[in-house]
This record gives structure tokens, sequence and C-alpha cells, in this order.
């Protein structure tokens, strides 16, 4: 009465075809490579546009660093570099912080 009727399914196959199973993973598949395409290869060629950029660093350029200081490069060494950012005042930075080369007459 207050139970009511079961009834039987029929039973899935035992075996699945291999085509099941990669229809499964296909969805991990396309998020990996949507991923891989949307992050990772841009991140990848901005990382090397910056290490280019750092290794052309000469004398006499005007650069803008992570903390926003703006100065020319003084003295080089290779992991860091002498900004002189006022008349006769130079700071010691590393060169990985310098994030931007500007154009020659930019800093007075």
């Amino acid at each position: 009465m207050f139970i009511s009727t079961a009834f039987a399914q029929t039973a899935a196959p035992a075996t699945q075809g291999p085509e099941s199973s990669l229809m499964g993973m296909l969805p991990l598949v396309l998020m990996f490579v949507v991923l891989y395409f949307v992050m990772i290869r841009p991140q990848m060629k901005r990382q090397k546009e910056h290490k280019a950029m750092i290794e052309a660093l000469a004398k006499g350029d005007e650069v803008v660093t992570s903390g926003g200081l703006l100065g020319k490069v003084a003295k080089m060494d290779d992991n860091f570099l002498s900004l002189e950012v006022a008349s006769g005042v130079e700071i010691k930075v590393q060169r990985s912080a310098v994030v931007q080369v500007l154009p020659k007459g930019s800093v007075k």
C-alpha cells in the first residue's frame, strides 16, 4: 500500500567500446587546448620578449622599473643596473625590475 511497484531496468552492457571512453575524455582535452592557447602560450611569449629586452639594455637607455622609477642606465652588471634618477643620484636595481625601455629624450 505504501510501497510503489518497482520496475526492473534493462542492464547496461558490461563492456563499452573505446569510443565512449574517448568521448568521456574529450571535454578534458578540449579544456587543456583552450587553456594552452588562451593563457600559457601568450605568457611564454611575454617572458621571451621581456628577456630579450633586458639582454638588449645598454648604457644610456632610459627605462621604467616595476616600482615606477624612471631613469637612465648609468652602469651595468650581470644582475644589477645603476639608474641615474636625478643629477648625481644613482640607485641600484635588478635588471629584471625593468619593465619598459623609453624612447631617447623621455627623461629630463
